[in-house]
């Protein structure tokens, strides 16, 4: 039986602790959708779709069972129309899985799929994409949170921004 999974997100940017929930992932099931999504609780994002995904396209290359895919609306509903099997969520902390087992509970209810856990590891549990974000656009270092590409494509982005 091949297990399809999915790890959604929106992954703007994508972190080393995406990055390792990804790659774990991959390790654990035969096939794997990164999902990127505008985050409707989010306003707007530093990076469009596109750019995200070019960069997921980029630092998951070398993982042969992972693919991407854009998705709007329900989970759930993205999940049955791809025969995905189950959701990979990575918790960084306490108030992670608050959130994310309300999540798991209202996604099984309305659409039978289960949610797996995957707990950060300690090296990557304080990142977050938007601490990521707050560092670059004060011109810190953010090499060891983000991969060359992605840390590259952030100071692009926050020198242009003070350009303007």
């Amino acid at each position: 039986m091949t297990v399809h999974a999915v790890c959604p997100g929106s992954f703007d940017p994508v972190t080393h602790g995406h990055l390792d929930v990804i790659r774990r992932a991959s390790l654990t099931f035969d096939r794997v959708t990164v999902a990127c999504m505008r985050n409707v609780s989010k306003r707007g994002g530093l990076f469009d779709l596109d750019d995200r995904l070019a960069m997921l396209k980029e630092v998951t290359s070398d993982l042969p069972n992972v693919e991407l895919a854009v998705f709007k609306g329900l989970l759930v509903e993205f999940a049955d129309e791809h025969g995905i099997d189950v959701i990979i969520k990575g918790l960084r902390a306490v108030s992670d899985f608050e959130y994310e087992l309300q999540m798991a509970q209202m996604n099984r209810s309305i659409g039978h799929i289960e949610t797996m856990f995957l707990s950060a590891n300690p090296e990557h549990s304080f990142l977050s994409s938007s601490l990521v974000k707050e560092v670059a656009r004060f011109g810190g270092d953010v090499s060891d949170f983000v991969p060359p590409l992605v840390a590259e494509r952030l100071a692009d982005r926050y020198r242009t921004d003070e350009a303007t």
